[in-house]
């Protein structure tokens, strides 16, 4: 069994929309048709996005399996000669058999366009929208800025069940003009709702003829009810352009508007099958909401373990054995503070490991040795080379070896912060094989004098409840707990299910 994956392109003006209906022809059903002409045995093809009647497409993308040995790059052109002019298959090829075109991140363009000029124009009558009121293009951009980021779409939704989650991403809008007396709303995001670039097209038109200043849309957003938004604009002017697919997950995802804050740390995801949510402010009623969106999302991006936390401060939503959706919480780990005094200005007897600063050319070395050591240990983070350079410029840590009998045994970041009379230790390991020769304590001795070279008074670091032997070594050497963290609880899945 082969799976093929198409890149359709169709003018929708005669069609019923993409899915299979019982009262007219549609894009799915000349799709089966022709690809079943070719491969000579029954197709039901997988559609990215159900466009709507009349709605046309020039990067819809859809999925079949077969067991026809036909090369995948042939497929499309074999079909194409069984299609109808209006619909044409741009090009084929093979992807895994549990490649979903709906269950992968992508990013959908759409374009809305409007015929704006005193009289219509005959040419181009069944791709545009014509308004023949003057419409202010500077107003409508302005509007559409209030609609990039993560919101709730309920006002700019038709909805299918109430219970439907209507946040979505926005990437880029933007209202452009060109010489042919054309707007274009081109409109970028993560995922559209029903109708919901339409909608926006309809009230972005409000906009542009004075019936709503650009503003309005901040309080129709807010209002979170479909009718105060304006009308849905008619199909015809609305073009599905293209579904780009995320090749690698993004190592954060970051959402900060009028309702809540929040970072989802992916970059584990990968080699850890780790992720780590972040709530950091959100209104008491999208809590829940929030919170069951994003640890969903994690999971369906392949992470095996998931740590959520609360960090609003004066807040405190999250409780063992609380439920969110098919999700429930239990105890993971929480940060302890610690620090020492560093007692010993001078030293006279020299550290038994020395420090050196890590140059560009041994970085692989030094990630290699800190993921084998930190691999699983609560809270770690996945380094890279980009990060260890941002990080240096920007947050001024300090990446170092740690060197003894004549090789580099472990390695420790520090970050100087004079305004707490402190260095602080973001990070410390020594080679596993090595753990028990005295390293750590050796590489503890030489941070203290470090910091006392600097003039600096204490030392302080965190460390994760569950991690035993660094509380004991920590503890060992003088440190004592200043603050302990609340919890990052772990998501445990209650049910097996089809995502």
């Amino acid at each position: 069994m082969r799976r093929i994956k198409l890149v359709v392109a169709y003018d929708g003006t005669n069609y019923c929309g993409w899915q299979l209906q019982p009262n007219g022809i549609t894009i799915e059903e000349v799709l089966n048709r022709a690809l079943s002409e070719v491969v000579k045995e029954p197709v039901a093809v997988i559609g990215a996005s159900r466009t709507d009647s009349g709605v046309h497409a020039r990067g819809n993308v859809a999925v079949f399996d077969t067991e026809s040995r036909i090369p995948a790059d042939k497929i499309c052109l074999a079909a194409n000669q069984w299609l109808p002019e209006d619909v044409r298959i741009q090009s084929s090829e093979e992807v895994a058999l549990t490649w979903h075109p709906r269950k992968q991140n992508c990013v959908k363009t759409y374009e809305y366009k409007i015929l704006n000029r005193r009289i219509d124009m005959p040419i181009g009558r069944l791709y545009t929208h014509f308004c023949y009121y003057s419409m202010d293009v500077a107003k409508m951009q302005e509007a559409a800025s209030y609609l990039t980021g993560e919101h709730d779409f309920k006002s700019f939704c038709t909805l299918k069940s109430p219970d439907e989650d209507t946040v979505r991403t926005i990437y880029s809008l933007t209202v452009e003009k060109d010489e042919d007396d054309v707007i274009t709303i081109r409109i970028s995001g993560s995922g559209f709702l029903y109708n919901m670039v339409r909608i926006i097209a309809g009230t972005l038109i409000r906009v542009g003829t004075g019936m709503y200043p650009p503003e309005k849309i901040k309080e129709i957003l807010a209002a979170r009810n479909r009718q105060a938004a304006g009308e849905t604009a008619p199909a015809k002017g609305l073009t599905l352009v293209s579904m780009e697919y995320e090749a690698e997950l993004l190592p954060e995802i970051e959402a900060d508007n009028e309702d809540w804050k929040y970072c989802v740390v992916q970059r584990e995801i990968r080699p850890k099958g780790k992720a780590y949510i972040l709530i950091r402010r959100c209104r008491e009623k999208d809590f829940s909401r929030l919170a069951a969106r994003l640890i969903h999302q994690c999971h369906r991006n392949g992470a095996k373990e998931i740590y959520i936390k609360d960090t609003e401060p004066g807040k405190d939503r999250l409780r063992q054995g609380d439920e969110y959706g098919y999700y429930t919480l239990e105890y993971g780990y929480r940060l302890y503070e610690l620090e020492k005094r560093v007692e010993k200005k001078e030293s006279s007897q020299p550290a038994p490991v020395t420090l050196t600063r890590l140059q560009k050319k041994d970085r692989q070395e030094w990630l290699q040795l800190y993921h084998s050591v930190f691999f699983s240990i609560s809270g770690s983070a996945t380094y890279d080379e980009e990060m260890i350079e941002r990080e240096t410029g920007e947050d001024g840590l300090e990446f170092l070896w740690v060197n003894a009998k004549r090789r580099r045994q472990g390695f420790a970041v520090v970050q100087e912060r004079p305004e707490e009379d402190c260095l602080y230790i973001d990070m410390l390991g020594i080679r596993k094989e090595q753990q028990k020769n005295g390293f750590g304590m050796g590489l503890l001795e030489a941070l203290e004098q470090m910091a006392a070279k600097r003039g600096l008074g204490k030392l302080k670091l965190t460390v994760a409840n569950d991690n035993e032997p660094a509380k004991g070594l920590y503890r060992k050497y003088g440190f004592w707990k200043t603050a302990e963290g609340t919890w990052f609880y772990r998501v445990k899945d209650k049910k097996p299910r089809i995502l």
